[in-house]
């Protein structure tokens, strides 16, 4: 078990506009237990405000390891959150990764997914495609580094 930081960047591919209303920053922290995580997000959904409706949310995000072999692996995740004072404000999420172990604590990945958004009179739904940087909280010599790093070279 340990602790991993995440910084993705994502984009709108279904949404009109310029690349304001497309980029949607945000940041994970959150706890790894074997093949599954669980972690909670924090980001935006467009760098545009716009009067009282936010794009600002809070989400918690499980994630689980469908597949791994040697430094790559997939991952599914399964999210569910809230965007602040938006008129939609229930927020879903399900997205699947390819990421690549850079070393035993750096990762990269190239991630796609939908979000879901629900509110009292309305919901719609839009799609991402974007890149997340993952640097997992190791130890040096502890044994979870031992077992990613044998996991990452090993060819079995």
């Amino acid at each position: 078990h340990y602790f991993y930081v995440t910084a993705a960047t994502n984009v709108f591919v279904n949404t009109k506009g310029g690349a304001a209303k497309r980029f949607s920053p945000s940041v994970e922290f959150g706890k790894t237990f074997g093949i599954f995580d669980i972690g909670l997000s924090t980001g935006r959904l467009n760098s545009i405000s716009s009067g009282g409706d936010t794009s600002r949310f809070l989400e918690f995000r499980p994630t689980i390891n469908v597949f791994s072999k040697g430094r790559f692996a997939e991952s599914l995740c399964l999210g569910g959150g809230y965007v602040f004072k938006a008129k939609q404000g229930l927020m879903t999420e399900i997205c699947n990764s390819i990421n690549f172990n850079i070393t035993e604590k750096l990762e990269v990945a190239v991630q796609q997914g939908y979000y879901f958004f629900d509110g009292t009179n309305s919901n719609r739904s839009t799609q991402y495609m974007g890149f997340s940087f993952t640097y997992n909280l190791l130890k040096n010599h502890s044994i979870n580094k031992q077992r990613k790093k044998a996991a990452i070279v090993s060819d079995k």
